[in-house]
């Protein structure tokens, strides 16, 4: 399935950091934040988790969440937030389902290897529940800022 912009976000439910079931209806009313992440404590994921909290007063205050997503478990999200002082909602996509769902567990490269992994990308959600803004294949560096002004722009 490919994603597009203005079509329904697809619903799904898994566990948070707690192991507390969070799912994507239960924020309906606010636009949410849903950025997928390849590996907790990693140079890249790291700087966007940070940005992402460093930013998060002011998502708040345009009625948005931020929830990322990997296939980490719960306990390594745990050991991820309590390591770096994070104030974000990660949930554990073990399976992967979540990933291929929104269409970001794709072939990769690295080092000459190929291999399939997930492809850092984010999907603003708006307050119905609709796909308001697609990024695939970011970059971590400023990523954050980049969704908080698109955001500011609607």
């Amino acid at each position: 399935m490919i994603l597009k912009e203005g079509h329904p976000a697809p619903e799904f439910s898994l566990l948070n950091q707690e192991g507390k079931n969070v799912s994507l209806k239960d924020f309906r009313k606010k636009y949410i934040v849903l950025y997928f992440y390849p590996k907790d404590n990693t140079p890249g994921c790291t700087i966007e988790a940070l940005d992402f909290t460093k930013l998060k007063l002011e998502f708040e205050k345009l009625n948005c969440v931020i929830i990322g997503i990997s296939k980490d478990s719960c306990e390594s999200h745990k050991k991820f937030i309590d390591k770096k002082s994070l104030s974000l909602v990660l949930l554990s996509d073990i399976d992967k389902e979540v990933n291929k769902l929104y269409g970001v567990w794709k072939p990769k490269k690295f080092m000459g290897k190929e291999f399939l992994g997930t492809v850092r990308s984010t999907f603003l959600i708006d307050q119905k529940g609709n796909i308001a803004k697609i990024w695939y294949d970011v970059s971590a560096l400023g990523h954050a800022k980049e969704v908080l002004d698109y955001l500011k722009s609607l």
